[in-house]
């Protein structure tokens, strides 16, 4: 992650502003987006004719469609947009042009839904805010693969390249593509500042610029949809999957992280140890301490847990270091006001909304209760035995999604930072898809067993 890890700005748009900018861009659609449990981006698509209900807070939408919201007795819910989101889609259709904006979700009596993954990181940023911090700033490094598409438009598995680490063309040919991703993330407002082929064949990253913690994971589901618009017209298929391939390096979505209070970044302080401030220890302590648990949720697909393996760069145990790559949590070299904590367990698929709530609950409690990190581990753990890492107090990472939930469960402070609907909804969820998992057979069993036994 380059670049200084300052504040970021918002639009303050007001009404008529809005009002202006659909009359001078000529907006025809609008696209009222908001994200439902599992991260999925949903939109309720309306005409022009419907902005000033819009603005009103007025447009209704069933919730009872949506994954992980309501029963359909208590279906009605209302869409009031967040106006600093919105933003004009560069591709137009022969009628015009599409506008976005991200609404939270409200019920009938005029109160915010608990179970909008977006509310609940407005809620607990109101905690950090109680707490006396001004600002918990993120800058995502999301990874994706590109696979061919067939004649039917449906992925294959065939990856659009043989490339490597910052490989350049014709070695990568999706160049073209991710570089039409970049022009079309800035003309959307975006602050890019890096792209580039990743280790495995097929496998990109895009850096953006840091924001505080809500527009940081609006951005994450812009830059989805846009990743996966834009492959689709060079006859690719974009996946956030995090290991679609064995043998190669997964997908992550390293998450960097500061936290800011009237002074500015509180991770800082030039006369402490690693010119850390005591803030970023207990951080750092609460971010390690509650790991396990909220693993379930940074990594919430059965799938993730085959990427969170030794030998692939990805992070397997709960350690810190200033310069070693192999544990869960790094410290980038940059000091000063870019003075940050990087987690490396994160992959692609986590709801943002909900891996950014945990990941602040879990540090505001280590610095609540003063938790100390254990002592950093400068040495590749990889190489370790297991004597080695419990002599170092080093755990493992859960390696299922079960096991994951398990710890989730049993911990006050996670659970907490999602709420009772959402941890309910979430749970529930989960165990049925690693339920509906556990009762398949794989190839790999019948290539193993079958002529075997």
């Amino acid at each position: 992650m380059i670049g200084e890890f300052g504040m970021a700005t918002r639009h303050n748009y007001s009404k008529d502003d809005i009002r202006k900018m659909v009359k001078d861009e000529n907006v025809k659609f609008l696209r009222l987006m908001f994200t439902d449990l599992f991260g999925t981006i949903k939109n309720v698509e309306v005409p022009i004719s419907q902005l000033e209900k819009l603005l009103d807070n007025k447009l209704m939408f069933d919730g009872s469609s949506i994954e992980g919201f309501v029963r359909i007795e208590e279906s009605d819910m209302y869409l009031h947009p967040d106006l600093s989101t919105w933003m004009v889609f560069p591709w137009s259709t022969d009628r015009g042009k599409i506008a976005r904006v991200i609404c939270e979700v409200y019920k009938p009596d005029g109160e915010r839904f608990d179970g909008d993954p977006r509310n609940n990181l407005i809620r607990v940023l109101g905690d950090m805010k109680k707490a006396g911090f001004t600002a918990f700033n993120i800058g995502p490094e999301p990874e994706f693969f590109l696979f061919k598409m067939d004649e039917n438009g449906k992925p294959t598995l065939q990856l659009n390249d043989k490339g490597s680490y910052f490989d350049m063309a014709p070695m990568d040919l999706g160049e073209n593509c991710r570089r039409e991703i970049v022009l079309t993330l800035e003309e959307m407002g975006f602050d890019v500042e890096a792209a580039h082929h990743e280790v495995a064949p097929g496998q990109h990253e895009i850096d953006f610029k840091y924001a505080d913690a809500l527009a940081a994971a609006d951005n994450i589901q812009t830059f989805k949809l846009v990743v996966k618009t834009v492959a689709r017209k060079y006859g690719l298929y974009a996946t956030f999957m995090p290991k679609p391939l064995s043998g190669i390096n997964g997908s992550g979505m390293h998450m960097n992280m500061s936290l800011f209070n009237d002074s500015g970044n509180t991770f800082y302080d030039k006369d402490g140890d690693l010119e850390l401030s005591q803030e970023a220890y207990y951080f750092l302590g609460g971010l390690l301490k509650h790991a396990r648990a909220f693993t379930a949720v940074c990594d919430p697909i059965v799938n993730s847990y085959k990427r969170l393996v030794p030998g692939y760069e990805a992070p397997v145990y709960v350690a810190w270091s200033g310069s070693n790559r192999s544990p869960l949590i790094r410290i980038p070299n940059t000091r000063g006001n870019s003075t940050r904590l990087e987690l490396r367990s994160v992959d692609p698929t986590a709801n943002p909304y909900m891996a950014i709530a945990v990941m602040l609950e879990a540090g505001l409690d280590g610095l609540k209760n003063k938790i100390q990190p254990q002592k950093s581990v400068d040495r590749n753990i990889y190489r370790m035995n297991a004597q080695e890492r419990e002599a170092a107090h080093i755990q493992n990472l859960p390696d299922t999604l079960h096991n994951a939930l398990k710890y989730l469960a049993a911990d006050d402070v996670v659970t907490s930072a999602l709420g009772p609907k959402l941890f309910q909804s979430f749970t529930e969820a989960k165990t049925l898809e690693y339920d509906s998992y556990k009762a398949q057979v794989s190839q790999w069993e019948r290539d193993q067993y079958l002529e075997n036994y």
